[in-house]
């Protein structure tokens, strides 16, 4: 093993004496790598191998080959770089090729190839690089994916790149990314030969040998592509990103149509389609910029557009009542309304009554757990009015569904919450006093988290309260003056009024 490593270190000496002569490194930094490369050596010949030293080798080489670039640079030293650089290239080379043979099944080590290679602009190696990874890798789609893009975008060989995707497909017959992404090569390539085909058209040069067939101009290639895979890979959602990705190119106006109609016929049960075809009224009939000149026109013309979406969806939760449609619809509204819409009916229909008819809806047809993040979901709207009224509707539902128990946790995990409703306190005061054993404690607590939020507004309140005193069994007499001082230090004006007059017939006993 000593020998074998001499011999390699030997066969460092013309480098590292190229560097030292060209005054790159010193004659101590040279030492330096001779016995840092050494100790690294006799790690990756030893019989029980570890990954960590090849990887800590491979690292050291890399920071060696950016430290000589850095030098090299930073003096104007250009004369033999390759021959510099290229025996270091191919040692990490080696390096990689060593590790990724004896650990075979670590991805990340062969993507750390890959990224080395494409940084030093290494086309050849990579090529192979691909090559090897794929054939011990062909259970990854990804891998796929980036080896096409590369031939693609970096090679520019469409060629090449479809043979890999082709090679794919077999592997991953039903891989919906494989598909996409095959689809967006074939309109890259279609974009760029019509783009070179109006070059030269424009410049009037005779296309000569340069064929152009119109299949590929017209972008027949993605098509094919596209029936095939809807053949294979069913859902609406499917259909919806192969057209966006056809939506990039401003030529497949006829494709685009062909998707969107086969998307409507085969998928009109599904929320996706019906989201879809309503927001695209946002797209249309827009006004020329000429004649959308005032802040006034602009936002009448949003406004309709967003009324036009709502009656789609209004049709669509007529024809499609599922939790998942009126999902999209309440999304689409909060959307619109966080964008502060003009359209009072979108503003309307945004908050209040529709939140009300989906958790009405959910509470008959979803399962308690969907029903119940249903609720938590409502309490997260920015309206106040649909966050109020969510909370009420919660707290009676908890109540419905579970129990006593139930309704006290919501009312617990809400009671820091605002904004509140007295509604919402006059629920759980009823929902106390219904049970057998009606704590005075709890309602006192209920009461006073109430006239926290409302004292200084509802003299009745104050009433209700010096009511439960007098009346409960575990309720203390003694509290009424104290409650009664407290009023009217809270109330105002004609409340004063009202709750002194009320409080005397209630001490008299004629209220």
């Amino acid at each position: 093993m000593a020998e074998r490593i001499e011999q390699r270190l030997e066969g460092r000496l013309p480098e590292l004496e190229q560097l030292e002569r060209v005054g790159l490194f010193t004659r101590k930094e040279i030492k330096a790598v001779i016995k840092k490369a050494s100790a690294l050596e006799y790690k990756i010949q030893r019989r029980a191998l570890h990954k960590e030293d090849f990887i800590n080798y491979i690292q050291y080489e890399i920071n060696l080959l950016e430290l000589i670039k850095k030098r090299r640079s930073r003096i104007g030293y250009s004369f033999k770089k390759d021959e510099i650089e290229y025996s270091i290239v191919q040692r990490i080379h080696g390096l990689f090729k060593r590790a990724t043979e004896k650990w075979k099944d670590d991805v990340q080590l062969w993507l750390s190839h890959v990224a080395f290679c494409k940084k030093w602009n290494k086309k050849i190696q990579l090529s192979k690089v691909f090559s090897a990874m794929l054939a011990i890798h062909p259970n990854k789609p990804a891998l796929w994916i980036m080896a096409a893009k590369w031939e693609m975008e970096e090679r520019l060989s469409s060629e090449s790149a479809r043979h890999l995707f082709l090679r794919a497909l077999r592997f991953h017959p039903e891989s919906p990314k494989l598909y996409q992404e095959y689809f967006r090569m074939e309109l890259m390539h279609a974009e760029k030969q019509r783009k070179e085909k109006k070059e030269f058209e424009q410049a009037k040069m005779d296309l000569g040998e340069f064929s152009y067939s119109e299949e590929v101009l017209n972008g027949e290639m993605a098509r094919i592509i596209y029936r095939n895979a809807v053949q294979k890979i069913k859902g609406a959602e499917f259909y919806l990103s192969l057209l966006s990705i056809a939506k990039l190119f401003d030529f497949t106006q006829d494709l685009q149509k062909e998707i969107l109609e086969n998307l409507q016929a085969e998928h009109a049960d599904d929320p996706l389609t019906w989201d879809y075809m309503a927001r695209q009224e946002l797209e249309k009939g827009s006004l020329p910029s000429s004649e959308c000149s005032s802040k006034q026109m602009k936002a009448s013309e949003v406004a309709q557009k967003e009324e036009r979406c709502c009656a789609v969806f209004e049709e669509a939760v007529t024809a499609l009542p599922t939790e998942a449609m009126w999902k999209c619809y309440v999304t689409f509204c909060l959307e619109r309304l966080n964008r502060k819409t003009n359209s009072e009916e979108l503003r309307r229909k945004g908050c209040l009554p529709l939140w009300t008819l989906w958790v009405e809806w959910g509470e008959g047809a979803s399962s308690k757990e969907d029903t119940e993040a249903l609720y938590q979901r409502s309490l997260f709207v920015t309206a106040p009015a649909v966050s109020v009224t969510m909370k009420e509707k919660y707290l009676d539902w908890a109540y419905r569904d579970g129990g006593y128990k139930k309704a006290k946790k919501v009312f617990t995990s809400l009671h820091e919450s605002r904004p509140f409703s007295l509604k919402f306190f006059r629920k759980m005061i009823e929902i106390e006093k219904e049970q057998e054993s009606c704590k005075m404690l709890n309602l006192r607590e209920y009461y006073e988290r109430a006239l926290r939020e409302f004292g200084s507004t509802d003299s009745d309140l104050w009433l209700d309260y010096i009511k439960e005193e007098l009346s409960h069994p575990q309720g203390k007499p003694v509290n009424c003056g104290s409650i009664h001082w407290r009023a009217m230090k809270m109330l105002e004006g004609e409340l004063v009024e009202k709750f002194v007059s009320k409080y005397t017939l209630l001490q008299t006993g004629h209220l």
